[in-house]
């Protein structure tokens, strides 16, 4: 296994996953952890921001409702990186339009291509209502290692 990029969900009270931008090897895990509010992380395509995968292939972590005294989620939400290909993703939310907001982020964004990750917030700042997939899928909800960091 490679190494692990922590992404945290709504630092400081706000719309963002922290860092928004990985780049990563093959191997390597993201693991998104959740600070207070009712996030999510969810796999989508370039071009349709705010939805899941046509295909159902992609990974949905389910809510992860966070009280300011937890502090952080007792869980995470972990990802394997498969391919180089850029793995776009956002915050399901509805209450408060979080991916329309701005809560997405990106693994292996094409530098040197028009889709960068401000296109495609910019995409998403038009969209609807975001959709959630039916269940939780493409990774693995565990334990926090380190609960008590954020």
């Amino acid at each position: 296994t490679g190494a692990t990029h922590t992404v945290v969900a709504g630092r400081a009270g706000q719309l963002i996953f922290d860092p928004e931008n990985v780049v990563a090897e093959i191997g390597d895990i993201i693991e998104y952890h959740y600070l207070p509010k009712n996030h999510s992380v969810v796999q989508s395509s370039f071009d349709e921001p705010c939805k899941p995968l046509a295909d159902g292939s992609g990974f949905f972590s389910g809510f992860m409702p966070t009280t300011p005294e937890q502090g952080q989620n007792p869980n995470v939400f972990s990802v394997t990186v498969t391919d180089k290909k850029p793995i776009w993703f956002y915050c399901s939310q509805t209450v408060g339009n979080h991916c329309q907001m701005g809560m997405a982020g990106v693994v292996n964004q094409n530098f040197d291509g028009p889709n960068t990750l401000a296109a495609y917030k910019k995409k998403a700042a038009g969209t609807g209502v975001s959709v959630s997939p039916p269940y939780i899928q493409g990774g693995v909800v565990k334990p926090n290692p380190n609960p008590t960091s954020g």
